[in-house]
């Protein structure tokens, strides 16, 4: 396992700014041996204590636009579904996906073709109730990929400290770098490239969470067996994410 810390301040180059709210980090460990087959050879999977973990994250992603740029209406906003575990190469750990749902066409194609990474068509809705309540349901319509489908609610609740370096949840959440290795994830077959992105953001304001609801066959659509036990669960407040271009490793 390694902590990196992230970078005091928002980058002056920025491919774009968006905003990520109303999610959810649901994990749960897996043993190292069942993921280690959907990484690139030179990806090393990143343990804590020796277990590997596997998370299921939905979340509204708003106010999207390239750095300098206004928002386009009808592009700015979309719904995202992601699988993930992860990763480390060099000393910098970082978030391997195995899939991203999404609603918005011409961002999943977007996000294909020039950042590789494993976009999927979606239909999905991500809603919260008066009494704070969120609502998520999922169906991905992605030609040629195995169907999945998503229902889940969830309320968050009080307020966590500040994950601390070193912690299970700085682990899990507090993750600046992503790879990918282009658009397919099954196990054994992977575009010969290898990428590492940059993100930053300001430290997850976490709150406890209570799942009222779960079912989902998105870790099955991927040949893995469906998650032993209730998620390790941590809600998060909205916050503001610049996203650096793709490097070439």
């Amino acid at each position: 396992m390694s902590d990196f810390l992230p970078a005091l301040r928002p980058p002056r180059w920025s491919l774009m700014r968006q905003r990520w709210s109303n999610l959810l980090f649901a994990h749960w460990p897996v043993a190292p041996e069942l993921l280690r087959p959907y990484l690139p050879p030179r990806l090393e999977l990143d343990l804590f204590e020796g277990q590997a973990w596997l998370g299921v994250v939905p979340f509204t992603m708003s106010h999207i636009r390239p750095l300098g740029l206004p928002a386009v209406p009808g592009l700015s906003a979309l719904h995202e579904l992601n699988v993930r575990t992860y990763a480390t190469l060099d000393g910098v750990p970082g978030v391997w996906f195995l899939s991203l749902d999404a609603t918005q066409p011409l961002g999943v194609w977007a996000a294909r073709t020039l950042f590789h990474l494993p976009y999927l068509h979606a239909r999905m809705q991500l809603t919260r109730t008066p009494d704070g309540v969120l609502h998520a349901t999922a169906t991905r319509t992605h030609r040629g990929e195995p169907a999945a489908t998503f229902t889940a609610s969830w309320r968050p609740g009080a307020r966590l400290p500040l994950a601390r370096p070193g912690s299970l949840a700085y682990f899990l959440t507090e993750r600046y770098h992503l790879y990918t290795a282009g658009h397919t994830v099954r196990a054994g077959r992977h575009g010969a490239d290898l990428w590492r992105g940059r993100l930053w953001h300001q430290p997850w304001a976490l709150r406890e969470a209570t799942l009222t609801h779960w079912e989902s066959t998105l870790v099955e659509s991927h040949g893995l067996p469906t998650p032993l036990g209730s998620p390790l669960l941590h809600a998060a407040d909205p916050l503001d994410v610049w996203v650096e271009e793709l490097r070439r490793i």
